[in-house]
């Protein structure tokens, strides 16, 4: 089974950063105060990635960050900064760092496949939000809350003002724009397939006022009505099914790879082994059967929007 896992990052800025000036063949580097636009507020999975190594193997020489950095000629703050994936390395600092731990190549292909965060999207999915992109099906079976790919501006919003610790006010345009920017994939790719299978729990759990929650209804209805996404609801008196363990999330690739994505408390895979992708395509597909058709899973968003 492959499996990614990561846990997000305090993003506040370290009182003693710095960033190096590079001075030239001879020169000793020029440490000034970080500029905001060389941290990354949202480190990527590959920058953490590319830290880890550099840092693995500048132990694995037995140098300490300062040592290191000498060498390097960059500060043992940017150093700490590489390795912890807060700053996207420049090329002298690869190539530097290649020469100090033994010049394998490593670093420089690394450094090929290095891409910076994407605000809005926590890091554990970034790489599921990629494959989305170009997913010839996408399955989601959700028990928790109306999916992304679904939810209204205002419900959102309210998801992410909930949650703890509390999203920063200048960061929630962000998350919304980009909440939003993937809700394009339903519009932008009508003969792509689109499942959602939700529990009716979720539709009935109530947040803001009356006119918001219509607003909701109205928007999952609107969204589910083109006939490439189909929308099921498990009805409350299913009882007991397939999919118990929890949300899931499936797709197919363009060369016909099924991949899996779970997610639970600060933490997601994503899973590609077969046997395990199988079972959970098997899981959904017994769930179809369960739940209402699409028919009868707008008759019920229906009737719930009218006893608002």
């Amino acid at each position: 089974m492959t499996v990614f896992q990561e846990v997000p990052e305090d993003v506040g800025v370290d009182a003693d950063a710095e960033v190096d000036v590079d001075g030239g063949a001879g020169e000793r580097d020029r440490a000034v105060p970080a500029r905001d636009s060389e941290r990354e507020p949202d480190p990527s999975d590959s920058l953490r990635t590319f830290g880890a190594v550099v840092q693995a193997l500048r132990e694995h020489a037995g140098l300490s960050r300062a040592e290191f950095g000498a060498r390097v000629q960059y500060s043992k703050h940017t150093v700490e900064s590489v390795e912890l994936g807060r700053r996207m390395p420049d090329e002298s600092f690869v190539e530097r760092a290649e020469e100090a731990l033994g010049n394998t190549g490593a670093l420089r292909k690394a450094a090929c496949h290095l891409t910076r965060g994407e605000p809005g999207l926590a890091v554990w999915f970034r790489r599921w939000a990629r494959l989305e992109k170009t997913a010839v099906s996408l399955c989601t079976y959700e028990c928790r809350l109306v999916p992304g790919l679904l939810q209204s501006e205002a419900y959102a919003r309210s998801v992410f003002e909930g949650t703890v610790p509390v999203a920063p006010d200048d960061r929630l345009d962000s998350f919304m724009n980009r909440r939003m920017e993937r809700q394009r994939l339903l519009l932008d790719r009508p003969t792509t397939p689109f499942s959602f299978i939700v529990e009716e729990h979720v539709f009935r759990r109530r947040f803001g006022d009356t006119t918001q929650a219509r607003g909701l209804l109205d928007h999952v209805l609107e969204l589910s009505a083109p006939r490439n996404v189909m929308l099921q609801i498990v009805p409350l008196e299913a009882g007991l099914h397939a999919c118990l363990d929890g949300p899931v999330r499936l797709l197919q690739t363009p060369t016909g790879q099924r991949v899996a994505y779970a997610e639970g408390q600060q933490n997601g895979r994503l899973i590609s082994d077969l046997k395990e992708v199988s079972l959970l395509y098997q899981r959904y597909d017994t769930l179809r059967s369960q739940a209402l058709n699409a028919k009868e899973s707008r008759g019920l968003l229906e009737r719930l929007r009218g006893v608002l």
